[in-house]
């Protein structure tokens, strides 16, 4: 594994490919929107990820409220991708492709499948990143598992506080 993002750095320029068409560029932010929320999933293959897209799509107008654009990328293809999202029912952008170098800049774990039955490729174990508006890592959070990911309703909460300029909240763990 490549050494992982650091918080404070700015986020990589990685751009994939867009379901729907054209490209889309992980770290900038759209839609008016100031920051940006990436979620790396595994892809259709993992169940867990499904339920967790879901989820994350049903709290997307609160994010969006907080002017947190989101996207979710993968290593799936476009075939698996749409079908995996065809069930999420996404409002939410998608990008698929990501590749073995780009998961690695990442710094994501990446694992190879058990069997072809899991899927064809190695694939990104979660991962997930919020870009500020400066274009700077203010979350990062990386995992080995399926299991072990940021529960969306507390990080929703946490990203309530820092995007409140009441309470200044400076990006944690830089200290060097």
């Amino acid at each position: 594994m490549a050494s992982k993002p650091e918080a404070g750095q700015g986020f990589p320029l990685i751009n994939v490919a867009r379901l729907g068409g054209g490209e889309l560029e992980l770290g900038a932010p759209a839609h008016g929107h100031d920051w940006r929320l990436v979620v790396v999933y595994r892809g259709k293959h993992c169940p867990v990820c499904t339920k967790y897209l879901s989820a994350l799509n049903a709290l997307l107008p609160e994010l969006n409220a907080l002017g947190i654009d989101v996207v979710a990328v993968s290593a799936d293809p476009q075939e698996k991708a749409e079908i995996q999202m065809a069930e999420v029912r996404h409002d939410f952008e998608v990008g698929y492709d990501l590749t073995l170098a780009q998961m690695r800049t990442l710094g994501l774990y990446v694992s190879q499948p058990r069997s072809a039955a899991e899927t064809d490729r190695p694939f990104a174990e979660p991962g997930l990143f919020v870009v500020n508006a400066e274009g700077k890592l203010q979350v990062v959070d990386i995992s080995n598992a399926p299991f072990a990911r940021p529960d969306l309703k507390s990080l929703l909460m946490g990203l309530t506080f820092i995007r409140n300029p009441e309470n200044n909240y400076p990006i944690r763990g830089t200290h060097a």
